[in-house]
């Protein structure tokens, strides 16, 4: 019986396996910076929650929805850089996209290489930190540019409309969601943005593009690395520049709320998302 069984779960995990669409994007080396071990993904005692440290390839998971409606959303998780906070800020969050129609890519952006447990790393360098960000986030920002061009390339292939391609992130990922709102050109340009508490620390203002997609930005006033103010400073900027604009900042969520159950408000942040999606015409009801 027990050899039936691990025949039956043997064959469920191919099929798992195989049932995964993952694309690798085209990169370039970076210069001077070396990875070892390969990509990690495990549980973090310390952050409680799944992740996945050292990547040094970018690629996509691609989330079809059951029945498309022509919009995509690439998704770029946060972790400080140093992991993918890979199901409350990308699985979990392209799944429920999927319930709306909406087909999603959940981007594993190039992250700050480190050993058997990343965000033990993390911990320890402290000091060291923004010095091993700033040496990858151009990186990690060419590789949400590369998501962009393949997606846009390939939208018939996804059963997506030209118009309707944009680019979400967390914290980190809010960063690179930036660097590729101040670096696309024409191929690889989102038509809207979603800065989810964006670490605007890491990535500076810039100018605002003449052609700034719509932006919807996301965050908690009482967000514990103080990035409330840089969000309101991005909303700022775009109302000022004349460019189309949402903001919610709750009271409370703190950092990293993402799909996680809070039993506040922030809860629904990506409801709040989907009502702006329908209202600016970048995604129609079910």
């Amino acid at each position: 019986m027990r050899k039936y069984a691990t025949l039956i779960l043997m064959i469920f995990t191919s099929m798992v396996s195989c049932g995964q669409e993952i694309i690798e994007l085209p990169f370039s080396p970076c210069d001077g910076v070396t990875w070892e071990g390969g990509e990690k993904e495990y549980f973090s005692e310390l952050w409680q929650t799944q992740v996945v440290t050292n990547v040094s390839v970018p690629s996509m998971e691609v989330f079809r929805p059951q029945n498309p409606n022509g919009t995509a959303v690439i998704i770029a998780p946060g972790g400080a850089l140093y992991a993918h906070s890979i199901n409350s800020e990308g699985n979990d969050v392209a799944k429920w996209l999927n319930t709306k129609g909406i087909t999603a890519f959940v981007l594993k952006y190039r992250l700050v290489p480190t050993g058997e447990d990343g965000i033990k790393d993390f911990n320890d360098d402290r000091e060291d930190v923004y010095k091993k960000v700033d040496k990858i986030m151009p990186h990690s920002v060419n590789d949400g540019l590369a998501a962009l061009e393949h997606v846009i390339k390939n939208a018939n292939k996804y059963n997506v409309e030209s118009g309707k391609i944009g680019f979400m992130g967390f914290s980190a990922g809010g960063a690179v969601t930036m660097g590729v709102t101040y670096n696309y050109s024409e191929k690889n340009r989102p038509d809207f943005i979603v800065p989810v508490y964006p670490w605007t620390t890491v990535m500076k203002k810039n100018e605002v593009p003449t052609d700034a997609p719509p932006m919807l930005v996301i965050c908690a006033t009482n967000d514990p690395l103080d990035l409330a103010e840089g969000s309101i400073n991005l909303y700022s900027d775009w109302l000022k520049n004349k460019k189309k604009t949402g903001l919610h900042m709750y009271s409370q969520g703190g950092h990293g709320f993402g799909m996680r159950t809070q039993n506040l408000p922030s809860d629904n942040w990506i409801s709040r998302f989907y009502e702006w999606a329908l209202v600016e015409g970048f995604t129609t009801a079910e």
